[in-house]
């Protein structure tokens, strides 16, 4: 305010500024309206509102959602207010604010008595039963928006915006029964609290805990409050909290109606109704008496599809409304209940009015041209100021830890230790010195010792067959189907529910397995010798593409290709690999590879053929039928991911070789198992760290979409864990384009983030596009949690329904939760937190 400049956003992440948006914000035309907000989704509401009306901004200032606290005192909202009184092309001014202070408030009133355009002024909590003089006064966003427009258009303001007639008739079934309200735009939240207080005679809102009401079962959460989003995405831009909280309150027996909202707009997720209308399907199966109403908050010419998102969350049964003070009305109507809006006539004010200040040239040059912009942390908030005619620069940043003031401290009190930096590199030499060979090709059972009775390994850290995804569900029925425990698939889904089947996981018996990772004992297993230690590590061979057991299908003709692998192929290679001393040495394979184009998790057809070349003619000197070396042969050449096998087998020799050393931050494994993404690291053994998984994002085939994926699955992020895969774009610029992640520049982009988060390069595998430097590799949690950079993955999507088969290529996110739980319990086993403070922490940071 000194230097004569505007403090935008804080808890308030919208502007549009001479018709360029800022940050989550609306597609909105130019027009003669003028907006000042502490308000970020008012802003959106009312602005895409008056979109929809026919009308345009010229300008929509996001203030700062406690700009009119006593404590700031409204400084940035009168500022604004002052240039918008100065600014010719607007004509009307609209202010939106959260519950301000009364104080601050009756002083914002006489600066808007004080200038000569006519205002429509919202505070919410307030009631207001008259207008005063030029400044009209609403109770909703709705309201505000209509106002608003009747006088950009010099029409009369009318006495009620309001329907005398209710939006719908009482449903029998929800006497009773409470209102939920689950938001991600906080203001929308507080409206929402603020209707259903006045309808139910509740007391008013609050702000507690992310409640915005809580009284007599009926509750509105702000799911975008600090208390949600510490350590996880806004729900504007992950629906993940939303899903749980919908599945949460459609338990209760209590709960009559879930209201919601889709903000679209910059900045948010673009499958946010697919995400919605998933969940709403998933509960009213179950609980078909529960109403779901919302409001989809945007316009025509957002980046997502206005229509489309309303289409796409009434097909799953969900109650659209045009705004979401109808959507709480409607809600109100279907319990029996409704709300009285008062007709509000002109009265004359009688407060005090001042001078209004001048603003500053700094102010109005912002006000007068289009904006210059300087972009911290997200670039997709600078694209579209570029593409409306702002100019800007991006500036990649983050606070370290995200800011949180105990993981910093943490991170400090870690670095200081004394010999981590040394256990950490004796874990990171381990990868480098690893000596891989192909030693052999055996049935799982014979090598793995744990493969006794009705026992099945899955990919992932435990989990049970319930909590498993379709295609791990259908993975095991066909594993039940291969080893004849069953005769049919019902007989075998009886099996599985009855509790008859026993799941361990690979990584718990030196093995590894591709999506469901479903190994049982007469399944044939890739061997790999690891010489730097002598242990072994196991993984079952790629099925090739199409129906394959590992995506859940589980047909007679997978049955029949599994047998010909365990009867056939497996043999063959066994026989070939047993004429070589020693097997076949995995790195120099690997370092041809990754010459030629292969990062081994998306790509592996360099490494594939050059493993072709070595076993081809041993293959052809075995003493086997020419079928069966005619078949092997060309399976081998048709089957391009064959060596993500041997490749995902040898990433578990050389973490397990590693994993003797028990000290350090290194992580030595990544996995999940469509539930959960789980991390192990050098200095706390076995102990899994756990946080939901993500949903990978890419291209899909032709039919599919990202409502067809399953969430991230396999154990091939193994290949992440040593340094290859998403650690190794730059290897692979090819695979950036077939996973939908931009071109040769992103790839290597993607590769210098990611050395940011590991301690070393392996000089073995080099990297011709990369200047020949080594794969980035010794992923440490200390940096991962300290810059915010998790590691990316490489993946196939697999289909949500068994059977169906890869859908898709794409990258997915570690959850950066997983790094902080792993980094809490690391201080605290080495002695540097208490005991409580451990657990507090791991409640408060990382949240399940």
């Amino acid at each position: 305010h000194k230097k004569g400049l505007l403090v935008m956003g804080p808890d308030c992440g919208t502007g549009i500024i001479s018709n360029v948006p800022l940050a989550f914000t609306n597609v909105v035309r130019s027009g003669n309206i003028g907006l000042v907000g502490a308000s970020g989704t008012g802003i959106q509401e009312v602005t895409s509102m008056i979109e929809r009306l026919g009308g345009g901004v010229t300008h929509a200032i996001g203030t700062g959602g406690r700009d009119l606290s006593d404590s700031v005192g409204a400084i940035t909202m009168e500022d604004a207010i002052a240039g918008l009184a100065h600014h010719d092309p607007t004509e009307v001014i609209g202010i939106i604010s959260k519950p301000p202070a009364k104080e601050v408030r009756d002083d914002v009133v006489s600066l808007l008595h004080s200038i000569d355009k006519p205002v429509v002024a919202i505070f919410l909590g307030e009631k207001p039963d008259h207008h005063e003089d030029s400044v009209y006064l609403a109770h909703t966003l709705e309201e505000t928006a209509k106002i608003a427009m009747d006088l950009a258009d010099n029409k009369p303001v009318k006495d009620n915006y309001y329907s005398k007639k209710p939006l719908a008739d009482a449903d029998p079934k929800l006497e009773g029964k409470h209102i939920i309200g689950l938001y991600s735009g906080g203001t929308l939240a507080y409206e929402a609290g603020m209707l259903v207080s006045e309808a139910l005679n509740l007391g008013g809102i609050i702000s507690e805990d992310g409640y915005v009401l809580k009284a007599k079962g009926n509750e509105v959460l702000d799911l975008g409050d600090d208390i949600y989003t510490q350590g996880r995405p806004h729900p504007m831009i992950d629906p993940r909290i939303r899903i749980e909280k919908i599945s949460e309150y459609a338990n209760d027996p209590k709960t009559g109606v879930i209201l919601l909202d889709d903000v679209l707009g910059y900045g948010t997720d673009d499958t946010m109704a697919e995400s919605l209308a998933d969940a709403v399907n998933n509960v009213s199966r179950k609980h078909p008496r529960i109403k779901f109403v919302a409001t989809v908050v945007g316009t025509r010419d957002d980046p997502q599809d206005y229509d489309a998102a309303r289409k796409t969350l009434q097909d799953a049964g969900i109650i659209i409304l045009d705004s979401n003070a109808q959507a709480v009305r409607y809600a109100l109507n279907l319990i029996g209940k409704d709300l009285n809006e008062p007709d509000k006539k002109v009265v004359n004010y009688t407060g005090g009015t001042r001078e209004v200040p001048t603003p500053s040239e700094s102010v109005l040059d912002l006000l007068y041209t289009k904006p210059r912009v300087v972009n911290v942390g997200l670039s997709e908030f600078l694209d579209p100021v570029i593409k409306f005619g702002g100019t800007g620069v991006q500036f990649d940043w983050k606070p370290v830890a995200g800011g949180n003031p105990k993981l910093i401290k943490i991170i400090k009190k870690v670095k200081a230790l004394q010999n981590r930096d040394q256990e950490n590199a004796k874990i990171v030499d381990a990868y480098k010195k690893a000596v891989p060979f192909l030693v052999d090709v055996v049935p799982a059972g014979t090598v793995i010792s744990e493969l006794k009775g009705h026992t099945l390994l899955h990919a992932g850290p435990p989990i049970e067959y319930n909590e498993m995804t379709e295609p791990m569900q259908g993975g095991c029925i066909g594993a039940i189907l291969f080893e004849g425990w069953a005769d049919n698939e019902d007989d075998a889904r009886q099996m599985l529910e009855s509790g008859d089947v026993k799941f361990l996981c690979n990584h718990d018996v030196n093995a590894v397995g591709p999506m469901g990772g479903i190994t049982s004992a007469h399944m044939a297993v890739l061997v790999i010798k690891n010489a730097l230690k002598g242990n072994d590590a196991y993984c079952t061979m790629n099925e090739g593409i199409g129906k394959v057991l590992r995506f859940g299908a589980y047909s007679e003709e997978v049955i029949t290709r599994l047998k010909w692998m365990a009867n056939v192929l497996a043999p063959t290679l066994s026989a070939a690999l047993k004429k070589l001393d020693g097997g076949l040495n995995v790195n120099v394979m690997m370092a041809k590879a990754i010459t030629m184009g292969d990062e081994f998790h998306q790509r592996n057809i360099a490494a594939t053929l050059v493993f072709l070349k070595e076993v081809a003619p041993l293959i052809v000197s075995l003493n086997i039928s020419e079928k069966d070396k005619q078949d092997v042969i060309q399976f081998l050449a048709d089957t391009d991911q064959f060596f993500l096998s041997i490749m995902m087998a040898t990433g578990k020799s050389m973490v397990d070789a590693a994993r003797t050393y028990k000290h350090g931050t290194v992580v030595t494994t990544m996995t999940r198992n469509g539930k959960d993404f789980s991390i192990r690291i050098s200095g706390l053994g076995d102990q899994w760290f756990t946080a939901p998984v993500n949903t990978p994002q890419g291209l899909f085939f032709t039919g599919f979409s990202q409502k067809d994926a399953n969430p991230d699955i396999g154990d091939s992020a193994i290949a992440e864990t040593v340094g290859f895969g998403g650690m190794a774009m730059i290897a692979a610029p090819g695979v950036t384009r077939f996973v939908d992640a931009g071109g040769f520049k992103d790839a290597q982009k993607i590769s210098n983030e990611m050395a940011k988060i590991t301690l070393d390069r392996n000089p073995n595998f080099t990297i011709p596009t990369w200047d020949y430097q080594g794969t980035a590799i010794g992923i440490d949690i200390v940096k991962v949690v300290e810059t915010g950079i998790t590691p990316i993955i490489n993946t196939g999507i697999a289909s949500k329904v068994a059977g169906v088969g890869q859908v898709g290529a794409g990258t997915v996110h570690a959850p950066l939760a997983c790094f902080e739980k792993a980094l809490i319990a690391y201080a605290n086993n080495m002695g540097l937190l208490e005991d409580d403070d451990a657990t507090l922490l791991e409640k408060e940071l990382v949240k399940e």
